[in-house]
């Protein structure tokens, strides 16, 4: 069961469509999801999409309760820098959110703690919420080794930002042997992240929202949700299926 302090945290779902869509899916896509939509008391929604369909999904959802954002951001807010979007751009297009630090970005464009913690800076300094991503490798894991690495994948955004600044963000564990490979870290390995994680920040730590992502599906959601520090999720593949992604923002509605 939740704990009491858990109803003192808004639970968030958001759904990474990653390196997905085109104008024609993201249209039926986004029509399904609101088609289907509830009220949420209890759970804040947002997308983010590739930064070329910001627009497309900011105007199909505007006037909704379902919020948007990017997958990254560039440290700085403007400059030679060919291919990269910026805080402020985001902030541009009215977007809520910015995930820093996923997995991928870590291993495929070898971003570091310290690269992330710039990033995570310049999200909260463009008036953006950042979703920070941690999480440890399988290997990681087998050697006992995960609570040592997030907290040094955190600590990096602490020394740079404050602690009271990413106590006010988002904060995702998403356990890189189980993202897009079907497995999920079972309840137990959850909770014990989850509260290593509060426990970081003391007294600020009952405030902080903590999402779990790692093949979160609608069939697993309920179980996640039910366990006192997990305040929702970070969707890969189960956010681009409406019927999927709707399944679990009921489920973080109802948890405890």
């Amino acid at each position: 069961m939740a704990s009491e302090s858990t109803a003192q945290r808004r639970r968030l779902v958001v759904g990474n469509w990653k390196m997905y869509g085109s104008r024609q899916e993201n249209t039926l896509l986004l029509a399904d999801i609101l088609a289907g939509w509830e009220p949420l008391a209890e759970v804040d929604v947002a997308i983010c999409p590739s930064f070329i369909y910001l627009p497309q999904v900011a105007e199909a959802l505007q006037g909704s309760a379902i919020a948007w954002g990017g997958q990254s951001l560039n440290p700085d807010d403007s400059g030679a820098f060919t291919g990269e979007v910026s805080g402020p751009m985001l902030a541009d297009v009215n977007s809520r959110y910015v995930i820093v630090g996923h997995n991928e970005r870590r291993r495929l464009r070898a971003e570091t703690d310290q690269f992330v913690a710039l990033q995570f800076v310049a999200a909260q300094r463009a008036g953006l919420i950042p979703i920070l991503c941690v999480g440890e490798s399988a290997e990681d894991r087998a050697a006992g080794n995960a609570l040592a690495f997030i907290t040094a994948q955190i600590s990096a955004v602490i020394n740079l930002a404050g602690i009271d600044a990413v106590a006010r963000a988002v904060l995702a564990y998403e356990p890189i042997w189980a993202v897009g490979t079907g497995k999920t870290a079972t309840p137990e390995q959850a909770a014990e992240v989850h509260a290593h994680i509060r426990q970081l920040f003391g007294e600020r730590g009952e405030q902080l929202t903590i999402v779990y992502g790692g093949s979160v599906k609608a069939n697993n959601a309920a179980q996640l949700f039910a366990l006192a520090d997990i305040d929702g999720a970070l969707l890969g593949g189960a956010s681009l299926n409406a019927e999927e992604f709707l399944a679990i923002c009921r489920h973080a509605n109802t948890a405890g």
